[in-house]
């Protein structure tokens, strides 16, 4: 074969994303199809059962929906179930995502995935592998593809999984780098939530109690430009916009209107549960009245 006729590119180490070129896990070569994100993005990976329950596609809508407005590029292994939910979500949101597979570029993939494939690639996303063109999938490649999706990515987010799977491949491959694990916390007696659970209760990963918080947990800032930047909002500005808001999001507003607060702050000067406050964050966020540039203080529009 010639290189015209190559329908892949190569990737050298010294080419890799900076996330996947300082990790030790990372393979001798990647070969991919369409196109690579850019340099400043930043690559998160969703991962989980091929088997989740019938409420999963929903959250991985809104889960991927909040981290639009940022430099992240979702990052999965174009598998059925959550793997399929979230490349899908991130194309229907205009969020970049890359499939990482367990097979050469050559090698057929079968049913809705293969659809699912070419629309990564019309949208500007690209489907990677380590494997050369035609070697075919095997057993055993998934848990070493799966290293490659934690070594893409700042951090990886657990959404459901079952005690033993290979999303918690992924997780683990996640910690051994010492990256950001994030898990969805789910019912003790849910199956599918037994993986994220497990994680949790040991004290690894970081929960994601509200999917449209998940940009904050990441520590993904907003993308803004200069003149979006905000200004402290008069009594009557927030009192119009109050009128979207519940209750409590607008007595939080007002009481820190101007300045900027830790969470740890928040939870001692409130009276509150950490889910509620983490609630209120969010449907803040939303109206634009709270921002996390930094990932560690809440700005409460304009506070500096």
């Amino acid at each position: 074969m010639t290189d015209k006729d190559r329908k892949y590119e190569t990737l050298e180490p010294n080419q890799f994303p900076l996330s996947l070129k300082e990790s030790p896990l990372a393979p001798p070569l990647l070969y991919y199809r369409g196109n690579l994100p850019a340099s400043d993005c930043i690559g998160i990976a969703m991962v989980g059962t091929r088997r989740p329950t019938s409420s999963a596609r929903e959250l991985c809508r809104r889960l991927v929906k909040s981290l639009q407005g940022t430099q992240a590029v979702v990052v999965s292994g174009l598998a059925q179930g959550i793997d399929y939910y979230c490349h899908e979500a991130a194309l229907d949101f205009g969020i970049p995502t890359i499939a990482v597979i367990a097979q050469g570029l050559g090698v057929p993939i079968p049913g809705d995935r293969a659809t699912l494939a070419r629309r990564i690639i019309e949208a500007g996303g690209c489907i990677m592998t380590e494997y050369e063109e035609d070697f075919p999938s095997f057993k055993g490649n998934f848990p070493a593809r799966n290293r490659i999706i934690s070594g893409l990515s700042r951090a990886t987010i657990l959404v459901q999984s079952k005690s033993k799977g290979g999303a918690l491949i992924t997780a683990d491959y996640c910690l051994q780098e010492n990256k950001l694990l994030i898990a969805v916390p789910g019912d003790f007696d849910s199956e599918a939530a037994a993986g994220p659970n497990k994680y949790l209760d040991q004290g690894k990963a970081k929960p994601v109690f509200v999917p449209e918080s998940l940009r904050t947990v990441a520590g993904l800032p907003q993308i803004k430009t200069d003149s979006e930047a905000p200004a402290a909002a008069s009594l009557s500005q927030i009192e119009a916009i109050g009128c979207n808001l519940s209750s409590e999001a607008l007595t939080l507003f007002k009481q820190f209107n101007g300045f900027k607060k830790t969470f740890q702050e928040l939870q001692n000067e409130c009276n509150l549960k950490s889910t509620n406050i983490l609630a209120i964050l969010t449907e803040l966020e939303l109206s634009g009245l709270v921002e996390t540039p930094d990932n560690f203080q809440f700005y409460f529009n304009g506070a500096t």
